[in-house]
């Protein structure tokens, strides 16, 4: 039995409800911070959100409020469960609020941009050097809508600490979370960022009714890119073959929860991308990371070609037709390069 901790998750989105929902179950002590006002409020009334987790309950173990100082208060961890584009400043606010230097596990899966920061980077950052091995990244294949229902779930957590990652995991573990740590951080946030751009292309594939051999070849390439990049970089290449590689890449790209994934369906069906923008509830952060992406590969001279396709759809108005006519029509090469 893991020890009962003070646990607050930083985000009431329906990945951190499902979350917060999790940890209670472990037995831990739980709090919710939804940073809207009238979201929390709606939220310690009805305990539950009907737009981003309809039909999972709140228990009312968990004290949800708006008020970041009470929340975090004695919290032995802090998990960072908001948009990618908003982590620098909730951190900037937890800056001011933090008594202590509590372990930060970062569930948000994105490229900063313009900085191109990964998550745990932007954290420690702003965080500064109190934090020092205590931040950590939490990715791979999970669904909010199903981890919320206790189907079985394996995920990985990342981190610079073996200790620290062994505490948290234990914490996090239960008969239906099972948690694996990896010490490659780079890696596992780069995979679990990167995926999302192939999902929004697989999506693509769906909408303009393409079959399983286009899907097929785009996870297996466009997982090629995204390993040729993260090794550029300095991660292991074995990362890219686990959770938060290949894992998380699968089920993003074939699930009905994924919302990068129904971007880019709704693309390959002729709507424009600031429509299906204005009209989601929530984030899909493949569109985003897809800028990052591109200014990366520039930067390490590394060659994606599904990413800089999905770039010229996304921001520069290609059509899906003509970008998969691109990548077809692409000089002849090798699978794998020998010598």
């Amino acid at each position: 039995m893991a020890e009962k901790l003070n646990i607050t998750v930083l985000g009431g989105g329906s990945w951190g409800i499902a979350f917060a929902v999790h940890l209670l179950k472990c037995g831990h002590n739980l709090r919710l911070w939804e940073f809207n006002p009238d979201d929390a409020r709606m939220l310690k009334t009805r305990r539950e959100h009907p737009d981003k987790l309809p039909g999972i309950g709140i228990p009312e173990g968990i004290y949800i409020t708006d008020n970041l100082f009470n929340t975090i208060d004695g919290s032995n961890i802090l998990c960072l469960v908001v948009p990618s584009h908003t982590v620098r400043e909730v951190c900037g606010k937890l800056k001011k609020a933090v008594k202590h230097a509590p372990i930060i596990v970062n569930l948000a899966k994105g490229l900063e941009f313009p900085s191109l920061k990964r998550m745990s980077e932007v954290v420690f950052e702003i965080m500064g050097m109190d934090f020092e091995n205590r931040v950590m990244t939490l990715s791979g294949p999970s669904h909010a809508e199903e981890v919320a229902r206790e189907i079985p779930t394996t995920v990985t957590l990342a981190g610079d600490e073996i200790e620290n990652l062994e505490f948290v995991q234990e914490a996090f573990n239960s008969t239906d979370f099972r948690v694996y740590t990896n010490l490659d951080l780079l890696g596992v946030e780069l995979a679990g960022s990167l995926k999302n751009i192939i999902a929004i292309a697989a999506g693509i594939c769906d909408g303009l009714g393409f079959g399983d051999n286009t899907k097929g070849a785009l996870l297996t390439r466009g997982l090629t890119e995204i390993t040729r990049l993260g090794m550029a970089m300095g991660a292991q290449q074995e990362t890219f073959a686990g959770l938060s590689g290949i894992g998380d890449l699968i089920t993003t790209c074939l699930s009905r929860h994924s919302r990068n994934r129904l971007v880019g369906e709704k693309m390959g069906k002729g709507m424009k991308l600031d429509e299906i923008l204005r009209d989601m509830k929530m984030v899909a952060e493949g569109v985003r990371t897809t800028r990052a992406a591109v200014e990366l590969a520039d930067k390490y001279h590394v060659d994606m070609p599904i990413t800089m396709e999905m770039y010229n759809i996304l921001f520069e108005d290609k059509s899906p037709l003509e970008a998969v006519s691109s990548l077809m029509s692409r000089q002849p090469k090798p699978e794998v390069r020998h010598g």
